[in-house]
């Protein structure tokens, strides 16, 4: 069984551990008057269609280059770990002013239902996060998954020390502070996802030493001079560059044995996936690592 058939697997597995978790503390937070729970089931539901859609991104992802897409469909992981992670900064904001209402308008709640629930729904979400938790550190699409099951964990052992809590002491601002703390922490889990995303997706540079770079290829007998770098993230794990060379008057027969240190040189040292180069002999001699006045004289325009 591949990689993507076992994350597949997994998903579906997930996503009924969720659908089940969801009705159970949708039913428990009506019954004991939990907006805790409520938030909960809530968060739950959204799990299961971020997980869904986090799958069927992998399945795209997995579909090979073509006359349309000819660096492939990689990028619809990314898309789906952003719309996961805005998912969660949005609920996020909505269980806070629910909260605030509640701190408001306080009501009764049954503590004993609402540790019952919560120790069903740790238990479930603690086996969808046990499943992810591999894929995690390969993907950012499985990785913003398995955040929110790993949030509604964290969410759940909140609510459970609140039902406690309850049961012996009436506390009523409990559950609504508890439903605020669980929030920020899921905006804060989430909001590096945003930012990391956002990056790849608006072809923000790599984070490489370009200066290194530059020497380094300099160092490659044969290359004179090295300009217009450019170099973006096709998704977490694939960068793709391109440059020009300068080089003597040459064959390109003799300037393909250069092509192909330097290709090794990003590959092996900068961890580089794809790259372009364009050798020219005079042409660009005078120009910066980076065409800044070409972006200028572009925009501008």
């Amino acid at each position: 069984m591949d990689k993507q058939q076992l994350n597949g697997r997994r998903f579906f597995l997930v996503t009924v551990l969720n659908v089940i978790i969801t009705v159970v503390e949708i039913i428990g937070g009506l019954v004991s008057g939990s907006l805790a729970l409520l938030s909960d089931a809530f968060h739950n539901f959204g799990d299961s269609l971020s997980i869904i859609l986090g799958y069927v991104a992998q399945v795209i992802a997995g579909r090979p280059e073509n006359s349309r897409r000819t660096f492939g469909y990689r990028r619809a992981e990314i898309l789906a770990a952003f719309l996961n992670a805005l998912f969660l900064i949005i609920m996020s904001v909505f269980l806070i002013i629910e909260a605030v209402k509640r701190f408001q308008h306080p009501e009764p709640i049954n503590g004993q239902i609402m540790l019952i629930v919560a120790v069903i729904g740790l238990i479930a979400n603690l086996v969808s996060a046990a499943l992810l938790h591999a894929g995690s550190h390969d993907s950012l699409n499985i990785k913003a998954t398995y955040l929110h099951v790993l949030s509604d964990s964290l969410s759940s052992v909140a609510v459970i020390i609140g039902a406690i809590i309850l049961m012996f002491v009436d506390v009523t601002w409990l559950d609504p502070l508890l439903t605020i703390a669980v929030a920020i922490y899921i905006a804060y889990e989430a909001w590096p996802i945003i930012r990391k995303t956002i990056e790849i997706l608006m072809q923000s540079a790599p984070q490489l030493d370009y200066p290194a770079i530059e020497k380094d290829i300099l160092a490659i007998d044969g290359v004179e001079g090295v300009h217009h770098l450019h170099a973006w993230s096709m998704d977490e794990h694939r960068i793709v560059f391109s440059a020009h060379i300068n080089c003597r008057d040459m064959k390109i027969s003799e300037c393909e044995p250069i092509y192909r240190k330097i290709e090794q040189l990003l590959t092996n040292k900068y961890n580089i996936s794809h790259v372009t180069l364009q050798a020219e002999c005079q042409r660009g001699r005078q120009e910066d690592l980076f065409d800044t006045d070409a972006d200028e004289k572009h925009f501008c325009n």
